[in-house]
């Protein structure tokens, strides 16, 4: 087993590490008080809440259940912005399997005038850039290193969702300092008379740094009426809510493929005839047709951390639970089975180039960003041991390549856009 579940020395055993970042559900925080599976969820700005309309289930009009809320900063990709996942689910069984029974949020805050900063730090020539390290993801985002080990290499186990407890700048503006702190880092030099207050105000939302290494403009002005907003239902008007579980986090880690070593005086017998039960060519052929590769490899792969709760790697690639279905017939050529798959990439439509629909916002590309694994249901259905729980195989969710915000929301404020979700749900075994 990978590290993760091993209480034994494994200093000689190899490993792969992998870009994706596994969740797994834990009872207490370690610093993360936003990430989490199940409860209810925590709004960027407490005086801000999404439209009630999407709390509701497409499909039966019923509010929905959260299953998960994260913590979505990326320093690196959207300097400024504070960023939340969410992801909601109804209960009823009669809205399985039914597009709208799932649903995706994510919430944004973008600091007042850091569009502006990066625009006018992209104009500036290639020449005039100063070369400096950047950061890895997992060190922004969730506090680790490329050993897998969050807030430091004194801790492998620590919670990568926090906000770090060894001193360095936090990359999460919600967990320590509120809304107001700087997580970006220390000051720009001082400015000219004339500049002084844009720098001033720059300089709380944006280093250098990244300004120089993003080519990013403002939204376009949407010509769409503005959205009818619903009040958000009380806490109360909602179905009962999932246990709470908060997120403790680390790199993906593989067993390292091993080639079977074959004695060099054995001997292979085949069968020629084809006759008999005893596993011939015909049996061969039929035990081939009747696997699903697709669902194998994913078993495969969670299998080897088998209490991931999530994946998640913005821009990465999802694992596909089916490569038969809709969704997966859409993203094959995008994902993990993408190497493998004969599907031709193309953008058709309102696909982008991810192969999930464009974002309805702003009509950028939509990316991959995370994907709830069946785990999650065994941890949120842990009390309810009935036969009528969830029935997905994985819930992947796609948001917006540019992290738009609503156009009639201004720099400053809070903002809630919808985007892709696609679930792939268990087979359901057919009667012969």
């Amino acid at each position: 087993m990978p590290p993760y579940d091993s209480e034994s020395s494994d200093e000689e055993e190899e490993y792969t590490e992998t870009n994706t970042l596994l969740g797994y559900a834990a009872q207490g925080a370690s610093g993360d008080a936003v990430s989490h599976l199940g409860g209810f969820p925590a709004w960027i700005d407490d005086k801000t809440a999404p439209s009630g309309a999407l709390a509701k289930c497409k499909v039966c009009n019923g509010l929905l259940t959260l299953l998960l809320e994260l913590n979505g900063d990326l320093p690196e990709h959207f300097p400024g912005h504070e960023r939340r996942l969410y992801i909601w689910s109804c209960r009823r069984k009669a809205c399985r399997r039914k597009d709208g029974s799932v649903r995706g949020i994510r919430g944004v805050r973008v600091s007042k005038g850091s569009s502006k900063v990066v625009e006018k730090k992209a104009q500036k020539p290639e020449v005039e850039q100063e070369e400096k390290p950047q950061p890895q993801l997992g060190e922004s985002l969730f506090g680790v290193n490329n050993g897998g080990s969050a807030g430091g290499a004194a801790n492998p186990f620590a919670n990568p969702f926090s906000s770090g407890s060894n001193g360095r700048a936090s990359a999460n503006p919600f967990a320590s300092g509120g809304a107001g702190a700087n997580p970006f880092g220390s000051a720009q030099p001082p400015a000219k008379p004339a500049q002084e207050e844009t720098k001033k105000e720059a300089s709380t939302t944006l280093p250098e740094t990244f300004a120089s290494k993003l080519r990013v403009s403002s939204p376009p002005l949407s010509t769409q009426p503005a959205r009818p907003h619903e009040p958000w239902p009380a806490e109360s008007d909602f179905p009962p809510a999932y246990p709470h579980y908060y997120l403790d986090a680390e790199y993906e880690t593989l067993d390292a493929p091993s080639t079977p070593q074959i004695p060099a005086n054995a001997r292979m017998e085949i069968d020629t005839e084809g006759s008999g039960s005893g596993g011939g060519k015909e049996d061969k052929e039929i035990f081939e047709s009747s696997l699903d590769k697709a669902f194998q490899k994913f078993a495969d792969r969670v299998g080897e951390n088998p209490e991931q709760v999530l994946r998640y790697e913005f821009q990465g690639k999802p694992l596909l639970y089916s490569d038969a279905d809709a969704v997966g017939k859409l993203l094959a050529a995008h994902s993990e089975h993408g190497s493998s798959s004969n599907a031709k990439v193309t953008t058709v439509g309102s696909r982008g180039g991810s192969g999930m629909p464009r974002c309805q916002n702003c009509g950028a590309d939509r990316v991959f960003e995370v994907q709830l694994t069946p785990h999650t249901i065994t941890e949120l259905e842990t009390d309810d041991m009935s036969i009528d729980g969830m029935e997905w195989g994985t819930i992947i969710f796609g948001t917006c390549s540019k992290d738009c915000k609503p156009s009639d929301v201004p720099e400053g404020e809070v903002g809630y856009v919808e985007d892709w979700v696609g679930v792939q749900w268990e087979e359901v075994a057919k009667n012969n």
